[in-house]
């Protein structure tokens, strides 16, 4: 069975850490593009960070730039989301996708979707 599944997700102070994993089963990453997404409540989906399926092309939100990292271990077949100096507008559903090509920003590009894991930024 082919799955994505996302972790670390939590509860976190502002200014603290997490770092989210999407882990896939069932099928290899490597050929595959991913995107973090994330979704607040009432709010559309929005991209937050993306990167190629060798890693070599990254891209992040402005609202993130400088506190969010993106990074992958195909040999592990998982993707990570360090995210550092969280705020509370950082609180959010966040999910991972795949696609084959180019990594983007799009949530439209995305063919295969995890299903989420809950950050919640709060003292």
């Amino acid at each position: 069975q082919l799955q994505l599944v996302e972790s670390g997700g939590g509860l976190v102070q502002p200014g603290g850490s997490l770092r989210l994993s999407c882990a896939a089963s069932g099928f290899t990453l490597d050929y595959y593009a991913i995107g973090w997404f994330r979704q607040a409540p009432g709010k559309e989906r929005e991209g937050v960070s993306c990167i190629s399926s060798r890693g070599f092309t990254r891209n992040s939100a402005d609202s993130v730039k400088g506190r969010f990292t993106i990074s992958r271990d195909n040999a592990k077949n998982t993707v990570y989301l360090q995210m550092n100096s969280l705020k509370p507008e950082d609180t959010a559903i966040y999910y991972c996708a795949l696609r084959r090509g180019k990594a983007t920003m799009n949530r439209g590009d995305y063919d295969y979707w995890g299903q989420g894991t809950q950050v919640t930024v709060s003292s």
